[in-house]
């Protein structure tokens, strides 16, 4: 193995250290599970979705999504809707304690990014946005 590969892997663990960073600076409320971030993130930037287009957009199995947003549903952070657009699957749609929830989330993350990244020049920060896009891009195909 390449050891610059290892030290990515290594980079990547280490990481998870920033979830911590996020929970400590929203104590007044529990931080979204993560599944549940990405999902009402997703709704939110692209409208009512079903399950099986989440499903295909994160490549992951139905049943898979269908648990997550069962977990969002009982929160009240999303609701089944018909199909703006008059087909037979129900979608999924982001409520107003949801759309609350996942800015109040976003917000916390990016305090804690900021802090992290506090002193970093702007060719730093983007050096770092460009590599992750290119990595997530690669997760992709």
């Amino acid at each position: 193995m390449r050891r610059e590969i290892a030290d990515i892997e290594r980079e990547l663990m280490l990481i998870g250290r920033y979830k911590e960073l996020v929970a400590a600076g929203r104590p007044d409320e529990r931080p979204l599970e993560r599944s549940s971030y990405i999902l009402l993130s997703r709704l939110e930037a692209e409208g009512p979705l079903s399950i099986g287009q989440l499903a295909r957009a994160f490549g992951l199995d139905t049943s898979t999504v269908n648990r997550q947003t069962a977990v969002l549903l009982r929160a009240g952070l999303a609701e089944r809707i018909p199909d703006p657009e008059g087909g037979m699957a129900r979608k999924l749609r982001v409520t107003e304690e949801g759309l609350r929830r996942a800015r109040a989330e976003r917000e916390g993350r990016l305090r804690g990014l900021a802090k992290v990244l506090e002193g970093w020049t702007t060719e730093e920060l983007e050096s770092f946005a460009g590599g992750l896009a290119h990595f997530n891009a690669s997760m992709e195909r």
